[in-house]
């Protein structure tokens, strides 16, 4: 990447531009509009996805992602250990430092915005000896973190479905690990055919999305006390002040744990990052997209969880232990019997089902984009872009489909090292999204130009706040939830796993890929560029040269240099 801003102070392009790809465009105008082709043409990439994603489809892809309330529902043995006081106080505590970091995640993705966003920006941003390998790093971790949370919600999707058949047959029948794992695979699969195939609606399928995940929570808020008599449901003192510890960790640290549910549900806010070359006005698209959604899982989450309080037993063990494999399926049935047990619950499958379908999609561009950089082993076979199915990157899709599928296997081990995977894409994202934070911070912010959605002088202590954040949800995620000591059986396996992947992909760079990986590489070719988009390189102090290629003029110096 550049090193300095050209004499514009605009966004510097790609430095090698002179090295243009010599495959062909698909006319940009079919894809988008001019706007934002010469803005990601600044960032080396020619226009090659339709951008058929608006603001509110950018955001209903992250919300659907998030999935509010089949998150919570997931996740909630995380949180009922803590008490119900502890289980609404962390979401709202733990949303106000996620709503931060995507914050900071906002100024980076309006000004940059890209659908390998965090590797792009960490390369950008981090100072010339570290540029390359922390990029590498960031790409790694950002996809395997996305096909964890694709794996995690998949996961959940198999127990949700097989909890209704427990439910069925009044708790006398239970899953095997194998049983588990088939489900899984056979969603897996379903999703995989669906987002190839459903490319050219994508976008206004997550509107439709949206409302079910809305029609979903409006149902629980109203059934659960409507179902509760009112003598049996938990007073003021008890939602918002009974702390308790389930655990054999320390009280305080119990209530840190219950922060991995909502640091789980509200993951999905970089999915718009990943949508950025797919979305319409993406510098203003994306950042709203990343804000609104956490915000309004923020507040959602905060009511359901006083709701969840306020119906649910005072017997959190009876929860925790519940032979319908999920707390959720319990709460329902307590309060509403076995028929309504069995309809919310079906749909919340059916919520769950879709948010497995949305992070896929967010994923594949993902790797994608790392593929189309050379990064990913592989990256020739899965860099092309079908036509036949839409443009999308198809194989790319089925790439995450079949590391998905290998990674399920941990069903077959045990609970736990299954729940690793809701960890994995905690740690994985996180290290993702904190890096390119850390390194605007520290080498970065001479090079920053903010884009239409900035937040000005508070941008650094905002980003120093997220880059604290993050650091301790990674290591939150290492530990054992039920407590020190643990078993085989009660082990947190993430910290194998993800160490596993951070060290595999550094030494795979400093053994290797260091030799021939440089970066972004430019995709842009010049010929193909429309006269209003060589006007803005000229623009950006750039001069087109004869046939392909640009040249760079060298600011106030005066003259012109081929910038190499």
């Amino acid at each position: 990447m550049a090193e300095s801003l050209d004499a514009t102070g605009a966004i510097p392009l790609h430095p090698d531009l002179e090295k243009t790809a010599s495959r062909p465009l698909v006319p940009h105008q079919v894809l988008a509009g001019d706007a934002d082709v010469d803005l990601l043409a600044k960032l080396g990439y020619k226009q090659e996805l339709q951008r058929n994603f608006t603001m509110i489809e950018v955001f209903g892809i992250a919300f659907s992602i998030m999935g509010l309330l089949p998150s919570i529902a997931s996740t909630l043995s995380f949180s009922l250990p803590a008490g119900p006081a502890g289980m609404v106080w962390s979401w709202f505590v733990a949303s106000a430092f996620i709503f931060v970091v995507g914050l900071a995640m906002a100024d980076l993705g309006s000004a940059m915005p890209t659908s390998g966003g965090l590797y792009w920006w960490t390369h950008y941003l981090a100072s010339p000896k570290t540029k390359n390998a922390l990029s590498f790093l960031v790409g790694y971790s950002n996809t395997l973190g996305l096909v964890g949370g694709f794996c995690s919600i998949d996961y959940g999707f198999a127990l949700m479905f097989l909890s209704v058949i427990v439910i069925v047959r009044d708790g006398e029948w239970g899953p095997s690990n194998g049983q588990v794992y088939g489900v899984f695979l056979a969603c897996v699969v379903c999703h995989g055919i669906l987002a190839s195939t459903l490319s050219k609606i994508m976008g206004k399928l997550q509107s439709v999305f949206v409302m079910m995940n809305l029609i979903l929570i409006l149902a629980t808020i109203i059934a659960l006390p409507a179902g509760t008599p009112k003598q049996d449901r938990n007073d003021a003192h008890f939602i918002f002040a009974e702390i308790q510890n389930l655990t054999t960790w320390p009280t305080g640290f119990t209530f840190m744990t219950a922060w991995l549910s909502p640091i789980w549900t509200i993951g999905g806010f970089d999915s718009c990052v990943h949508m950025s070359e797919e979305a319409s006005n993406a510098a203003k698209a994306v950042p709203y997209g990343i804000l609104m959604s956490i915000g309004s899982c923020w507040i959602l989450g905060f009511i359901i969880m006083i709701v969840i309080a306020s119906c649910m037993t005072p017997d959190i063990e009876s929860l925790l232990g519940s032979s319908f494999g999920q707390p959720m399926a319990q709460i329902y049935y307590n309060a509403i019997g076995k028929s309504g047990a069995l309809g919310l619950m079906s749909l919340l499958m059916i919520v769950q089902f879709l948010m497995g379908l949305s992070i896929l999609v967010a994923a594949s561009r993902q790797s994608w984009a790392f593929s189309r950089d050379g990064a990913l082993p592989f990256s020739s076979f899965f860099r092309p872009i079908s036509q036949k199915f839409g443009l999308i990157p198809l194989r790319a899709i089925w790439g995450c489909v079949f590391l998905g599928a290998a990674l399920g296997l941990l069903c077959l081990i045990a609970p736990a090292a299954a729940s690793a995977l809701f960890s994995l894409a905690v740690a994985g994202n996180n290290l993702a999204w904190g890096t390119p934070v850390l390194c605007r911070v520290l080498w970065g912010q001479s090079k920053f130009v903010p884009g239409p959605v900035y937040t000005g002088r508070f941008s650094i202590p905002i980003a120093w706040t997220a880059i604290v954040f993050l650091i301790f949800g990674i290591l939150l995620a290492m530990f054992p939830t039920s407590g020190p000591n643990p078993t085989p059986q009660t082990m947190n396996y993430t910290v194998v796993i993800n160490f596993a992947v951070w060290g595999g992909a550094l030494v795979y760079y400093f053994i290797d890929a260091r030799k021939w990986f440089t970066g972004p590489k430019i995709t842009i070719d010049v010929e193909g560029l429309s006269p209003e988009q060589q006007e803005t390189l000229r623009n950006e102090n750039l001069a087109i040269k004869e046939g392909k290629g640009v040249m760079a003029g060298s600011g106030e110096k005066g003259g012109r240099e081929e910038r190499r």
